[in-house]
């Protein structure tokens, strides 16, 4: 009876016990993607992670102690018989016990960790540029046209809105020339005539960095934001990137939240949020012409700070856009350097000390 209650119990305890160790080491974006996972449960559901692992710490205790009730109802018995029979009784009342209690969250805690295995995986330690704006401004549009390989479209659990992912081969003619890099053409890729070798032989090195579309944003208060919008905020938070803001000025962004004056509020909102990140302003579909007015709006909120008129269509300001994105990416490495140099200072202090 002892065995039985032990193979019963000690994996719920397992479940909870490794559940908080691994959240407790998540990196801080793997969290905010695991939290919103859970989020998207808890609609579903009606039920938060905090509450599924309680029902089962509390399923395992009432569990450990019926399993010692039967133990010593078997070990008190007159006879072998009656032993036996208690112990036959014993085990088929813990696994109703099993089913009725822990057979749920169990069930529960089983579908997240599903989840959590398809979330797509973000390198966390090399430098990106996310691009944000409201939706429907051509974010995705922009990371095809900029970006070296065909982007995958990252999908995450808690929404149908996939976050497309661009990498750009970034080639470093030394550790402090940080605008000398070189982005490959598209087209020299897919037509066979960029050899990635031969170019890394004539820098210093190379590094695989990456372009992200996000979801768009809307002009609310954080607390009704939805998991999408948050997913695009702590990319902004917590992974090493620098910021493309996306407008489009023609009108015709075709969302009743994407206006230009709800553009441009926004525009404020997220620079004042993030005021150190490396930055660029990007007015997308510029073939299509502006809003009246709209230009002179976007001058004030900017104050004299540059910003690119792009088109994709007529390859207008493309070629400036990658130079903006290499500077950004040189920008964001600098940090990255200098972070991992004092990591390596501090456990080189640290192995001294022990």
């Amino acid at each position: 009876m002892d065995a039985i209650t032990k193979a019963l119990c000690v994996p719920l305890r397992d479940v909870v016990n490794g559940y908080k160790y691994e959240m407790r080491r998540l990196h801080p974006f793997e969290k905010v993607v695991a939290d919103l996972t859970v989020r998207a449960r808890q609609k579903k559901d009606g039920l938060t992670l905090q509450d599924v692992l309680d029902n089962i710490h509390e399923a395992r205790k009432e569990m450990l102690v019926a399993g010692k009730d039967w133990t010593a109802k078997a070990k008190n018995a007159e006879t072998a018989r009656e032993a036996m029979d208690a112990m036959r009784e014993g085990e088929e009342r813990m696994i109703e016990l099993f089913e009725q209690l822990a057979s749920k969250p169990v069930k529960l805690i089983i579908d997240l960790q599903k989840a959590l295995r398809t979330t797509p995986a973000v390198r966390l330690d090399t430098p990106a540029v996310v691009l944000v704006g409201a939706p429907n401004v051509g974010k995705s549009s922009i990371v095809r046209a900029i970006s070296s390989a065909t982007p995958e479209v990252n999908n995450y659990p808690f929404t149908t809105r996939g976050m497309t992912l661009g990498h750009v081969q970034v080639f470093w003619k030394d550790d402090t020339n940080t605008a000398a890099a070189v982005i490959p053409e598209v087209n020299e890729i897919n037509k066979g005539r960029f050899d990635e070798q031969a170019m890394a032989g004539s820098y210093a090195f190379t590094q695989l960095c990456q372009v992200m579309d996000s979801p768009g944003l809307l002009v609310r208060p954080d607390n009704e934001r939805n998991e999408m919008e948050a997913l695009t905020l702590a990319a902004m938070q917590h992974l090493p990137t620098a910021v493309m803001y996306v407008l489009d000025l023609s009108g015709g962004a075709g969302d009743k939240c994407s206006s230009v004056d709800d553009q441009l509020q926004l525009r404020r909102e997220v620079r004042a949020r993030f005021p150190r990140r490396p930055w660029i302003d990007v007015v997308a579909k510029y073939d299509l012409g502006l809003v009246d007015g709209s230009r002179e709006q976007l001058h004030d909120i900017l104050d004299g700070t540059p910003y690119i008129e792009l088109s994709i269509q007529d390859e207008v300001g493309v070629d400036e856009l990658r130079d903006e994105v290499m500077r950004m990416l040189g920008e964001v490495r600098v940090v990255l350097d200098a972070m991992a140099a004092v990591d390596a200072r501090n456990a080189r202090q640290t192995d001294r000390k022990d």
